[in-house]
């Protein structure tokens, strides 16, 4: 985990780099419909007169469909290219909002096709995004560093989502805001996919093989450990609604959620500051158990202040091993599935996100707030011995350090030859 000299530029180098903001903009923009999905959902229900129960079903119901759709779309990513599926997939996307925010909730039946055909065709844009950054920056420790400010930017987005949608909804309605939200999501979508990178972008060619980024030990080890990353910050999620009822302030929850982005934003601009030495493999199980411990204090449930000062804390190497986890995926993922690898590690986090927040509520209701944060804690160090139990599994075969060696993902024109991972330092 040594350090090297700062990177040079930073994060404004990344971005002056033809393509990048841009790239990075419309991804950002295209993904908002997904990452604040939830919340509208939530909004518009209520709105119609729905129940809380009702919602929550709308709300699996999407994300499972987002779940599956996810590394499907990828699949067709690295098959047929970013323009060919993305734009369409938004398209689809939009339209099964489209369609629920005009039908409303009277027809349940109707709602649920709705939110399945907006989830399922959920474009992969995230994916794509890491899969163009070779082509686009050159260099290794450009790549590297995208993907922390790629980390960065979720974290802003997530911020930032929300109060645009409560913006649109004081503005007009949960159902205008539907439509609005969707509507900037396609116009993301669509500034991706016109630029010449998303456009001139090939995978490499692909074994034929049923299970795709799947047949890879190294990427099922990494998702494995990032379903219990995902469950983790799930259940915080859950707890912080049962500490601020307790706390009889449920403006305590904005806080403490607040503070968790902001934790990740510090973390995240750190690390990506920073040129790091040595095999990524090695790094990320260091920042898991940092993760995890960070995680163990909310079990404390101090006051607010230092509750939200907890909460930072347990943020801060969120952002630090996703961007890690992102080297790992490209430097695993089995040659032409590099967008279905990462559309995978998305899956998965997603999901454990999910079980996660199940988990946490009855753990709540049966013990106290404390055996919701206890969730997290749990599931930090489950990640951890995950990592450390296919330590052999997630070593990088030689054969992909060998200089020289042919590129196991494909890039657009003009782009870099040479493999885009770390040396390994075993």
């Amino acid at each position: 985990m040594a350090t090297e000299a700062p990177a040079r530029g930073g994060y404004l180098d990344i971005l002056r780099a033809p393509h990048a903001a841009r790239l990075l903009a419309g991804t950002l923009v295209g993904r908002l419909p997904n990452g604040v999905g939830p919340i509208a959902l939530t909004l518009f229900v209520r709105d119609q007169g729905g129940s809380y129960t009702l919602a929550g079903g709308l709300i699996a119901a999407y994300g499972v469909a987002t779940a599956v759709g996810q590394p499907l779309l990828g699949r067709a990513v690295d098959l047929k290219g970013q323009p060919r599926v993305q734009l369409p997939a938004a398209v689809l996307s939009a339209l099964g909002m489209a369609l629920l925010a005009l039908t409303g909730i009277g027809h349940l039946g109707l709602a649920y096709v709705a939110v399945v055909v907006a989830g399922l065709f959920t474009p992969p844009l995230e994916g794509g995004l890491r899969a163009l950054w070779p082509s686009v920056l050159g260099r290794e420790d450009r790549v590297h560093r995208a993907y922390a400010m790629d980390a960065v930017a979720q974290e802003v987005m997530f911020t930032v989502g929300p109060l645009l949608l409560t913006l649109l909804v004081s503005l007009w309605s949960p159902a205008a805001a539907l439509l609005v939200i969707n509507l900037l999501g396609v116009l993301g979508a669509l500034a991706v996919v016109l630029s010449e990178p998303s456009r001139t972008w090939r995978s490499a060619p692909r074994e034929a093989h049923w299970l795709g980024a799947l047949r890879s030990p190294g990427l099922l080890a990494l998702l494995g450990s990032f379903f219990f990353v995902g469950l983790a910050l799930g259940s915080i999620t859950v707890a912080a609604v049962a500490y601020a009822d307790d706390r009889g302030t449920p403006s305590v929850y904005g806080w403490l959620m607040a503070a968790l982005g902001l934790g990740a934003l510090i973390g995240g601009v750190t690390y990506g500051a920073r040129q790091w030495s040595g095999a990524p493999e090695r790094r990320l199980r260091v920042l898991v158990l940092f993760l995890a411990v960070c995680y163990l204090p909310l079990v404390l449930t101090p006051g607010p202040v230092a509750m939200s000062a907890l909460a930072a804390l347990a943020g801060v190497f969120l952002a630090p091993v996703l961007a890690c986890a992102f080297i790992v995926v490209d430097r695993h993922a089995p040659r032409g599935t590099v967008t279905e690898a990462f559309s995978w590690l998305v899956t998965t986090f997603g999901v454990g996100s999910a079980l996660g927040s199940a988990v946490a509520g009855p753990a709540v209701e049966l013990a106290g707030t404390v055996a919701g944060f206890a969730v997290a804690g749990a599931g930090g160090l489950v990640a951890l011995l995950v990592l450390l139990a296919t330590g052999r599994v997630l070593h990088v075969p030689a054969a992909l350090e060998t200089p020289g060696a042919e590129p196991r993902h494909a890039v657009g024109a003009g782009a870099p030859t040479s493999v885009h991972t770390e040396k390994n330092t075993h």
